[in-house]
């Protein structure tokens, strides 16, 4: 080492500076990698930037579209859902309403139903107490006319005659005042 250090201290050439044949060769070799780089290669990478600028923008845009386009149809889902709800609410009222009537409806109907049943609970107790009251009515006449026939001693077997004495005798007992019976 030392003698290779002597032989160049010998030639008056600093070690750090390169020959001019190789600098003129690097100079060269720069200017046609840089005209290389900035005529092919420089384009090439701008118009690859741009398209990725146009697609990231655009997909932005695209993004703010979609997003824009969804709250719309958020809003309208929810205008959408407010008015099924209203319109639910109403149904259910109108329901209401209904069933109120029905019932009112059904309460009339029934209570009809009951008068008409009562009325003729009435009139069949009247029936029967008008057939009681001629039943009763017969068999009284028949009992006060053997009755009297025991006791006036002779027979009233004669229809007219037993008739009119009954007819007579019932007439005065329905004549006579409200406290007897």
């Amino acid at each position: 080492m030392i003698k290779a250090a002597t032989l160049l201290a010998e030639e008056g050439a600093n070690p750090l500076l390169p020959h001019d044949f190789e600098l003129i060769v690097g100079i060269f070799s720069f200017l046609v990698v840089l005209v290389v780089v900035g005529k092919i290669l420089v384009p090439r990478i701008q118009k690859t930037l741009a398209e990725r600028t146009d697609a990231i923008e655009g997909g932005i845009k695209r993004a703010e579209e979609a997003q824009a386009e969804a709250q719309v149809l958020q809003q309208q889902y929810r205008d959408q859902l407010a008015e099924a709800r209203h319109e639910a609410a109403r149904l259910r009222e109108e329901a209401r309403e209904q069933a109120a009537q029905i019932k009112a409806e059904l309460r009339e109907e029934a209570q009809a139903e009951a008068r008409r049943l009562v009325e003729a609970a009435h009139a069949q107790i009247e029936a029967d107490r008008q057939a009681a009251f001629a039943q009763l009515r017969t068999e009284i006449g028949r009992l006060s006319t053997e009755l009297a026939g025991r006791i006036v001693g002779e027979s009233l077997e004669d229809e007219a005659r037993q008739s009119r004495i009954v007819d007579r005798f019932l007439d005065e007992l329905e004549s006579a005042p409200q406290a007897v019976r």
